[in-house]
């Protein structure tokens, strides 16, 4: 307190920005604490991010279950061609009597009258085509089925799309029950839109499902694993935690439509399909159990999302005609829908030889995944409807794991009416944690850049689970640099965000902007994804208001962090305006006078079409007490100031 009467001005500074309260707090411990888990990613299955994304299944519609449900014109066979050549000729049908598994409905039946020269069978033309290259090798599965008497010999090869053979095993089709056929194939040259063909080249009768088409080299070699350069690009991130399955993806376009965790467990051929509410498809493939573990992965907390027990409010709405809107569970089934939400803790959480934790352990993972976050709902409409569901949800988790962080929602916008009832609602039920959403332009976000500032400390903490400017231009990133800033100050309040979406395969985007773009064989990393990396791959624990000053607050903006299992002195400043800003960061009190400080300096970068979005510059100064700095018109400056020693 002294210290501080002694420097009247700098006193005022710091309570008209933080409050006295946190002035003090700050002044008798050092900075003041902030989130450890502030930046993270936010998946939903959107854009093709799931299937044809980051799971690395090449085959589209493996389980022959696409319908005109999911998207208009689609039917059991797309993504699949007769192949007839050789003057072979046959049968081949989609049927649903006898399938491997309920969730399964339905098979392929191939039967063969002539096999001709070549054979008969199935052309799979993956998404897109199937990405390939020279040397590696796929890990090609199918089931079958024989209906007729004796074997049928199968050979499964890699494409061109013109016929030239690329890589070859060869199978039997033996048993008269479902029976898991498996085989290599390694390809002899590069192509990023090959197709995979299966032929039969005997007389008979045979039932196909499952037909799967994995690369070896997945992410950290997983079975049924991801895409391996997609997932890096992503734990490039460094993200401090993962939100999935969705977004409006969880509660889904209808009840029927809404995403139960349980159906994307267990072995594939057993998990149950579903239409997606962005108009394509869901194996599941990419279930809850490859979620936790990429999240473990890549280091990231796990925060699933659970609907509230209410469909989405835009069902029907803006995907389809002669939707319901929001509708909620009939009160007779909500008891079994909080026990399936207890079972997803018990799932993630729970000793092996625990119901659920047992269905963990069978799939690989003995050991729990220390859930410690989770969401329920998704922007939802403040109804009464909602409500009441939210609450008892609320309760039933909070009586049984009060250990879990309970995380709400107060609508898709940074205001009006369900926000206002959203807000209201958590501070009179003391929620501990709120999801916040918006994208507006970027001209928003550097007029918002002191949002929350005014938020009280003392009332729900918010988690941005949404946001972005609307653009992927070098503008649009140094608006939410600057707004990140923001975050970092806001710290103690701002308990997470995630930037969204995280991901959209080129050609079919559901919805822009995007972090990362991607096609079979290319990653496209976006402006605003260079500065999500450089925010969290320098985070902090503690923020240090009054250490940095700027000439100019119209279109900047700075911060001061450190992190402490490093105990390095963290500096970003940002001009997102037209002209040079003026810099002072005063680190006497912080660290060791003239340490060596890295600093790292994001520019647009305008050399190229094919060059990266971002020109990255490092350089070295001497940090004495006071670093002056001059920070170029539209660029960040990443200073990294090692710790006292």
């Amino acid at each position: 307190m002294e210290k501080l009467l002694k420097k009247p001005l700098i006193y005022l500074f710091l309570v008209g920005c933080l409050g006295a309260q946190q002035v003090f707090a700050q002044t008798k411990q050092g900075g003041k604490p902030i989130s450890p888990d502030l930046f993270g990613i936010f998946f939903e299955d959107i854009s093709y991010a799931a299937d044809g994304g980051l799971y690395a299944e090449l085959i589209q519609n493996r389980s022959f279950e696409y319908t005109p449900a999911d998207r208009y014109g689609w039917n059991s066979f797309t993504a699949w061609e007769y192949v007839t050549k050789g003057f072979g000729y046959g049968a081949i049908s989609v049927e649903s009597q006898l399938p491997i598994h309920a969730n399964n409905p339905h098979y392929a039946r191939l039967t063969i009258e002539e096999p001709g020269q070549e054979g008969i069978g199935l052309q799979n033309n993956g998404f897109d085509g199937i990405p390939i290259k020279k040397g590696e090798q796929y890990n090609f599965s199918l089931f079958t089925r024989l209906l007729s008497a004796t074997p049928i010999p199968l050979s499964v090869q890699l494409r061109s799309r013109k016929g030239d053979v690329y890589g070859e095993v060869s199978l039997n089709a033996d048993a008269k029950e479902w029976k898991k056929g498996s085989g290599v194939i390694t390809a002899g040259v590069t192509d990023d839109s090959a197709v995979l063909v299966i032929t039969a080249k005997e007389r008979g009768s045979l039932d196909i499902d499952m037909v799967s088409l994995f690369p070896v080299k997945t992410f950290h070699g997983r079975a049924n694993g991801l895409r391996a350069d997609l997932a890096q690009t992503i734990a490039d991130l460094k993200p401090r935690f993962m939100r999935f399955p969705g977004g409006c993806l969880v509660h889904g376009d209808g009840l029927g439509n809404m995403y139960r965790w349980k159906n994307t467990i267990g072995p594939i051929e057993e998990r149950k399909e579903q239409r997606n509410i962005w108009s394509y498809h869901q194996s599941m493939g990419l279930g809850y159990f490859e979620y936790f573990q990429f999240c473990e992965d890549i280091g990231a907390k796990p925060l699933p999302v659970v609907a509230a027990a209410v469909s989405c409010q835009n069902s029907g709405g803006t995907w389809r005609i002669g939707g319901t809107g929001q509708k909620g569970l009939p009160m007779d089934e909500m008891q079994d829908y909080i026990n399936e939400i207890l079972d997803l803790i018990e799932y993630a959480n729970g000793p092996a030889t625990s119901t659920w934790g047992a269905k963990r352990a069978a799939a690989g993972h003995p050991e729990p995944f220390h859930l410690e976050y989770l969401a329920i709902g998704n922007e939802d409409k403040q109804t009464p409807v909602f409500r009441e569901r939210f609450k008892l949800i609320e309760n039933a988790v909070k009586q049984k794991h009060p250990e879990i962080t309970l995380i709400g929602t107060v609508g898709p916008f940074p205001a009006g009416e369900d926000f206002e009832a959203g807000w209201k609602f958590a501070n009179e039920n003391a929620l501990q944690v709120v999801d916040e959403h918006y994208y507006e332009k970027p001209e928003w976000f550097l007029e918002h850049k002191h949002r929350y500032d005014s938020y009280n400390r003392s009332k729900s903490k918010v988690y941005l689970g949404e946001y972005a400017s609307r653009g992927n231009t070098w503008f649009n990133a140094l608006a939410e640099a600057v707004y990140m800033t923001g975050l970092e100050r806001n710290g103690d309040v701002v308990r997470l965000s995630s930037y969204a979406p995280l991901l959209a395969r080129t050609g079919h985007t559901s919805w822009n902007p995007n972090l990362i773009y991607f096609t079979g064989t290319t990653i496209t990393r976006t402006p605003n994804y260079y500065i999500q990396h450089l925010f969290s791959n320098n985070a902090g624990d503690r923020y240090y208001a009054g250490i940095v000053s700027l000439d100019n607050e119209v279109n900047t903006g700075a911060s001061c962090v450190k992190d402490s299992k490093t105990g390095d002195i963290i500096i970003k400043l940002v001009n997102a305006g037209e002209n040079k800003v003026k810099a002072k960061a005063s680190i006497a009190s912080l660290v060791a006078p003239h340490a060596n400080a890295a600093v790292t300096v994001l520019t647009e970068n305008t050399t190229g079409k094919n060059a990266p979005a971002v020109a990255i510059a490092t350089s070295q100064l001497e940090a004495g007490k006071v670093i002056n700095y001059e920070v170029a018109p539209r660029s960040v400056v990443l200073i990294r100031v090692p710790a006292k020693k």
